[in-house]
């Protein structure tokens, strides 16, 4: 059950960086999403999307990592 947990946990932040990557891909081909009503925004919106992902995920990693020992002194706290 603990690892149904935390593939979920993991999940939602791996969509939210999908998201992001289509929403900057999108913007590059010039295709604009309905809700959004600037190209730009919609950008910006992708890079934040994508952002946010990312570090949660790297986080949870880099987590992990120092519970079991496996990162250099340098990320140790």
């Amino acid at each position: 059950m603990a690892r149904m947990a935390a593939f979920i946990v993991l999940l939602i932040p791996g969509l939210m960086a999908a998201a992001g990557i289509k929403l900057m891909r999108d913007t590059l081909f010039g295709v604009l999403i309905s809700p959004i009503p600037w190209i730009w925004l919609q950008f910006v919106l992708g890079v934040a999307l994508f952002l946010a992902g990312f570090s949660f995920f790297a986080g949870f990693l880099l987590h992990r990592d120092r519970k079991k020992g496996k990162v250099s002194e340098r990320w140790q706290k």
